[in-house]
């Protein structure tokens, strides 16, 4: 077992915004978290990577119990966390943006650039341009390859097809698609085509909590289970 959350509780002040969630994420899989805004998706997302802590429940990685360690530390383990609003280091070039990946993982620039284009070679004719020039596509291809430097174990990508138009979400899937058993992936989302395509496990959140649980294709074609939580 890579992941394993264990009846989680997180608050927000006096407000819970999880309460006894559990999911577990085996290496290599591509799991999803679905459910409608203020579920409390993102909350799960941000607790597992540290920048928030459970007040109850327990957080294993590799059988380590990470309840409490900030975000650095738990980065440092192999967990990267992609944000949902596809914000890139505006004002510094794509070269730039990649260097500044690179640094607290110890990674040579070139190796960087190397491991970002490896998953999207047209980055290449932007190298030297402002970032923030990039389309919403671009910047989350350029974003999924920055989290890939210092071969991490773990991503969790929040929204990563929002707001994209369909042939830049192609591109993003493609992307995806090719870390299948290579890494393991969390990620939140609420298209359900993409859930179908992808995934491998499907958690379905509602009112901060984890009613439904679907392993398997079988199980995760059936969209009309779903679909009650969108």
């Amino acid at each position: 077992m890579l992941l394993s959350v264990e009846h989680i509780d997180v608050a927000y002040g006096h407000a819970r915004a999880v309460s006894d969630v559990s999911l577990t994420v085996e290496e290599g899989e591509i799991v999803f978290v679905v459910g409608r805004n203020g579920a409390g998706k993102t909350t799960l997302l941000k607790t597992i990577a540290g920048f928030l802590k459970p007040v109850a429940g327990f957080i294993k990685f590799e059988d380590r119990e990470i309840n409490g360690l900030k975000a650095e530390q738990v980065s440092r383990l192999g967990i990267r966390y992609v944000f949902q609003d596809k914000r890139v280091f505006a004002k510094l070039t794509v070269r730039e943006n990649i260097q500044v990946a690179a640094f607290p993982s110890r990674v040579k620039l070139a190796d960087a650039i190397e491991t970002v284009v490896g998953i999207y070679p047209k980055i290449v004719q932007f190298m030297d341009k402002k970032a923030g020039g990039l389309s919403g596509g671009q910047r989350q291809l350029l974003l999924l390859g920055r989290a890939l430097i210092g071969q991490p174990k773990l991503l969790l990508i929040d929204e990563p097809t929002e707001g994209l138009a369909a042939g830049t979400i192609e591109d993003v899937l493609r992307v995806l698609e090719g870390m299948k058993g290579k890494i393991s992936l969390v990620i939140v989302e609420q298209n359900l085509a993409v859930v179908s395509r992808l995934a491998d496990r499907v958690y379905a959140m509602k009112e901060g909590m984890i009613p439904v649980h679907l392993v398997g294709p079988q199980q995760i074609q059936d969209q009309k289970v779903l679909e009650t939580y969108l």
